[in-house]
């Protein structure tokens, strides 16, 4: 059996990279990162008002500095890779002082109350997109766009509709550029402006976001993230809410697999929630998450190596699956939790969706419609079949049963299929 390899590259693709690479052999000092790189995204982000203007540097400076140097020593990057890591950074930090000016300037933001949520995590290709982005047509509840969580002091809940409309449409003007590098991304996780997305984008204004992980490889900066409290983090990601609220009862429907790795910190933030954790034969699970993984690297580097990252994704499996086991097991009865079978949802949606309504104290509407103009709008495999097997990744089924039967025995964890 072959290993795995990048998916090939559009000749558009491979115009942008090779304009990027003779760039950056003219203009070194705009792709650099490491420790040289700080000051450039500080600059960046502040527009060049110094940076004082972040705030307390205590909350976000070891982690740029952690993020940089990590890319620079671990992330194999290209040129577009590393010009996207240093904007991945000055995005978040320029969210930072943008989000403090519109609290600042609306002072009752942080009194807002927010309905408990509907919070969707598990695994990789258990189903967690497909439930949030479904439960999203119903009316009485509410998933945030990517303009949304990039920049929701653009898209607050008070804003006029006309404007909102007219603000979401600039947003998704344009070529996305990511179906442009790596149009395979989307038979993998689609994605798109006008599609409902994890907390993640929304995240990472300390410089502590797990998403960050998923499309660069970076190994020290994952090992600094486990030893790191995100209690700002959630915070933060609580008052992002509370500005793109629109105060009409709708509820939020919230999905990310990272929030596995932080179970405490969500059940802290939003007492009342129904938290809905999917489960899925665990080689499944950890495969497609590496062939998800090497795809978004593979944007970004010229140098993916699916063992490299089955190993990764194994770690960090591990690693999100016993913080969950034990943030469960500390946790005061705050939330509702809904434990919910991958082959349960397959054989029988609509019961499956109903038992989520139920936990989440919501009379059911009408889940067969909901699910029919799903289907319509984005039908199973639209895009094409997401490939993958374990030994491209160096995974061995029954080891990694048995490393991860910690979780899979307490959660009881869908057989292998097939």
């Amino acid at each position: 059996m072959s290993g795995w390899t990048a998916p090939a590259r559009t000749p558009q693709a491979l115009e942008a990279y090779a304009a990027a690479e003779t760039d950056r052999a003219v203009r070194p000092e705009r792709y650099q990162l490491g420790a040289d790189a700080i000051d450039i995204v500080v600059d960046r982000a502040t527009r060049g008002a110094g940076a004082g203007a972040l705030g307390d540097p205590d909350q976000w400076r070891p982690g740029l500095r952690q993020y940089l140097a990590s890319a620079e020593e671990d992330g194999r990057l290209n040129a577009l890779g590393a010009l996207t890591a240093q904007r991945t950074a000055a995005g978040r930090l320029a969210a930072r002082i943008a989000i403090a000016r519109h609290l600042n300037e609306h002072p009752a933001t942080e009194n807002r109350q927010l309905a408990p949520p509907v919070i969707i995590t598990g695994g990789w290709r258990t189903g967690t997109t497909f439930l949030f982005r479904l439960l999203d047509r119903d009316p009485r509840l509410r998933a945030p766009l990517p303009a949304e969580l990039g920049a929701p002091w653009r898209l607050p809940g008070d804003l006029d509709p006309a404007e909102r409309v007219r603000r979401l449409e600039e947003a998704a003007a344009g070529q996305y550029l990511l179906h442009v590098l790596n149009p395979a991304m989307a038979i993998v996780h689609d994605s798109g402006p006008d599609l409902p997305e994890e907390c993640v984008l929304g995240m990472g204004t300390t410089l502590r976001n797990w998403g960050f992980t998923a499309t660069t490889r970076l190994d020290g900066y994952a090992r600094w993230l486990a030893g790191q409290d995100f209690a700002l983090e959630y915070a933060q990601h609580r008052r992002m809410l509370q500005i793109l609220d629109a105060g009409d009862a709708r509820r939020w429907v919230l999905k990310a697999p990272a929030h596995t790795a932080e179970l405490s910190h969500v059940i802290a933030t939003y007492p009342g929630a129904c938290i809905v954790a999917l489960h899925r034969d665990i080689v499944e699970t950890v495969t497609s998450g590496a062939s998800l993984f090497a795809t978004y690297r593979s944007t970004y580097s010229d140098h993916v190596d699916g063992m490299d990252v089955g190993r990764f994704q194994t770690e960090q499996t591990e690693l999100w699956l016993r913080r969950a086991v034990a943030a469960r097991a500390a946790a005061e009865p705050t939330v509702t939790w809904l434990d919910i079978q991958y082959t349960d949802l397959v054989a029988d949606p609509e019961e499956t969706v109903r038992r989520i309504y139920a936990a989440a104290q919501m009379e059911a509407p009408d889940i067969a419609a909901m699910l029919a103009a799903h289907h319509r709008a984005q039908p199973r495999h639209g895009k094409g079949k997401h490939h993958y097997r374990p030994e491209q990744f160096g995974i061995d089924p029954a080891e990694l049963r048995e490393r991860m039967s910690f979780c899979t025995e307490r959660f009881k964890t869908d057989a292998p299929s097939g």
